[in-house]
């Protein structure tokens, strides 16, 4: 795998998650339309929300993985053209110093941030359709 394989599998992920949030949203609209009265509807609601945000915070985790694989396979991939002959011995891609684990994702993943907003936001118009 090189850095774009990884790129292009951190954008398909992003994509699926958001048409998987599309349609929870759509399925939250036929709910509340057959739900027999409001109280149930509401619980109905809530049932659902607690899978959107599980499917979300799935999608967050697994984007951020990619992220992290992308970003230290283009360092090894950086490293191996500026230095052809040398040996290089990886370390993990979680333990990098120079933006790697968590915090480097995550200020390394501004278009991953969009994606999240754009969940964040399916999600909260799923919940105030009750």
């Amino acid at each position: 795998m090189d850095y774009q394989q990884a790129q292009n599998q951190l954008s398909q992920v992003q994509q699926q998650s958001q048409m998987v949030m599309q349609k929870l949203q759509a399925f939250a609209q036929k709910l509340g339309a057959a739900a027999p009265d409001p109280t149930t509807g509401r619980e109905w609601a809530m049932d659902l929300r607690e899978v959107a945000m599980a499917v979300q915070g799935q999608a967050q985790q697994t984007s951020m993985l990619l992220s992290q694989m992308a970003d230290y396979i283009g360092r090894l991939e950086n490293e191996m053209a500026t230095h052809p002959t040398t040996n290089v011995q990886p370390t993990g891609w979680a333990t990098q110093s120079s933006g790697g684990g968590f915090m480097g994702a995550l200020t390394s993943g501004l278009g991953m941030g969009a994606g999240f907003a754009v969940a964040d936001d399916l999600v909260n118009d799923l919940f105030n359709l009750f």
